[in-house]
């Protein structure tokens, strides 16, 4: 299954980062905690080299805690400040507060020196589609201040947003980047939900997330559907057909209906909380 999704306005909106980045202090880089280095766009960090950076693993509730414990060590071993944050319900957001004063030191220290004591953090908060960046600021503000979406593509054009005396935030649009080196992220990044389903291949993605879950949490696709797990997926994804009645016309079995089952189960945290790319496998 190949999967690639790069549509026009995500090079314009690569271009406004740039210029941009003239602008801010701080990028604050959300990621999807249950895939915190595919759903990290490999242009923000060599555009935004020089500036001080905040990694938030969004989507903290519906990922494994221990995974999402050991990917903030993951990412704290490498000198990069990190909070686990859930946007819908504004859990980590206290945190996000202090870890932005921290991220920023230098930059506050030496306005200090300079005399400017009242100039506030501008921080960039980027990401790719429907890791939850509208949804993030609007709980850090406090008030809906931007669009938000369960689809990807809600965000196009930038948007400034002071939340008090001490910190401005630049929403920017989610962007992917032209080619998947590797299809494991775009199969990651498809099953989470920030490619367009229409563009996909829901019946074979089900698969690739049955066999995955399978292995690495073994009875989750038990508890949830009550089905057996001894079969290889197909045969798993046909009893989860039929004790969900995902039946047509003639006992055919409805492949499309259960993968969007499957999909919304997995994407609302009712199959459990999984992680699809584990710290011990990058170290």
């Amino acid at each position: 299954m190949n999967v690639q999704w790069y549509p026009g306005h995500m090079t314009k909106a690569k271009r406004q980062m740039q210029e941009d980045l003239k602008l801010i202090d701080l990028i604050i880089e959300l990621v999807d905690a249950r895939v915190p280095i595919s759903s990290r766009n490999p242009d923000i960090d060599s555009l935004g080299q020089n500036k001080a950076r905040l990694i938030l693993l969004n989507k903290a509730d519906l990922a494994d805690e221990r995974q999402n414990e050991a990917w903030k060590e993951y990412f704290q071993n490498r000198g990069v400040h990190v909070v686990k944050v859930d946007s819908r319900s504004g859990a980590g957001m206290k945190q996000v507060h202090a870890m932005i004063q921290e991220a920023c030191r230098d930059k506050i220290e030496r306005d200090k020196k300079r005399g400017i004591k009242s100039r506030p953090v501008r921080a960039m908060v980027a990401g790719i589609p429907n890791v939850g960046k509208s949804t993030f600021i609007n709980s850090f503000a406090g008030k809906a201040c931007t669009k938000t979406g369960n689809k990807p593509g809600v965000t196009r054009g930038k948007q400034w947003i002071r939340l008090n005396k001490n910190v401005e935030l630049l929403d920017t649009p989610g962007i992917l980047w032209p080619k998947f080196e590797d299809q494991k992220v775009g199969e990651r990044l498809a099953c989470i939900g920030s490619i367009k389903d229409d563009l996909l291949n829901m019946e074979e993605l089900a698969l690739i997330l049955i066999a995955y879950l399978k292995e690495r949490y073994p009875g989750a696709l038990e508890k949830r559907y009550e089905v057996s797990e001894g079969g290889e997926a197909l045969a798993v994804m046909e009893e989860i057909a039929k004790v969900r009645g995902c039946v047509k016309k003639g006992d055919e079995l409805d492949y499309a209906k259960t993968a969007g089952i499957i999909f919304d189960d997995f994407r609302s945290g009712k199959t459990g909380r999984i992680t699809l790319e584990w710290a011990e496998q990058e170290v």
